[in-house]
């Protein structure tokens, strides 16, 4: 999963000539907030609404003053360090450059919600089981064993972390292909696991019927 994968060209980077309101007016075409300036393969930076709004519209962008210098990621760099540096700046896309630094193109936030969206431990049938750990007893082998030894297979898991940055316990959140639960988290308890939260298929199902019957119940009143 490296950035190239996702590079896009679909939107024109900016030149230094172009003006704000050439800028707004792409940023609302794509649903972005951020826009690259290049000059011929160099990237000078990336421009945001915020940059536009706060100066003269009709100016070209090469005289703004940018909040926001020149962040990229590189092409054989991970998609996690595409979502880092995007969550840690706020950013709506990403610009990508070669070996050399020069501009390939971006990623955008729609094409990375696309893409994991996809990917198929998403979209493979299954139920999301949350367990909160003690980071120190964390040990996904053990995990994988558990799920394992009920015929069942874990499809994806990540970890998170409090925001309490003095918290020793962490959330491990498991995709597992079953629709139902109910003799993996028997066995998580009898481990003396704590269950944080459980989302099944089944559980969704029966929540869509009621509310569909509830619906019915009321048009025909």
């Amino acid at each position: 999963m490296l950035a190239k994968t996702l590079v896009s060209n679909e939107i024109i980077p900016l030149r230094t000539s172009d003006s704000g309101n050439e800028a707004l007016s792409i940023m609302n075409e794509f649903g972005v907030r951020h826009l690259p300036i290049v000059n011929n393969k160099q990237l000078l930076g990336l421009i945001s609404e915020d940059d536009i709004l706060n100066f003269d519209v009709e100016e070209a962008v090469g005289s703004y003053r940018l909040s926001t210098y020149r962040p990229y990621v590189k092409e054989n760099d991970h998609l996690y360090e595409v979502i880092k540096v995007l969550s840690q700046q706020k950013l709506t896309l990403m610009p990508v450059v070669n070996v050399e630094e020069e501009y390939i193109g971006l990623i955008s936030q729609e094409d990375l919600i696309h893409y994991f969206a996809h990917i198929g431990s998403f979209t493979e049938p299954g139920s999301i089981l949350i367990l909160e750990v003690n980071r120190r007893d964390y040990s996904l082998a053990e995990i994988a064993r558990i799920v394992e030894s009920e015929g069942a297979v874990i499809l994806s898991s990540f970890v998170t972390s409090s925001l309490e940055s003095a918290s020793m316990l962490i959330d491990v959140t498991l995709k597992i292909n079953r629709p139902d639960l109910g003799s993996i988290i028997s066995t998580f308890e009898r481990f003396e696991y704590t269950i944080k939260a459980t989302f099944s298929e089944e559980q969704f199902n029966n929540t869509i019927k009621e509310r569909y019957d509830s619906l019915m119940a009321y048009l025909n009143v």
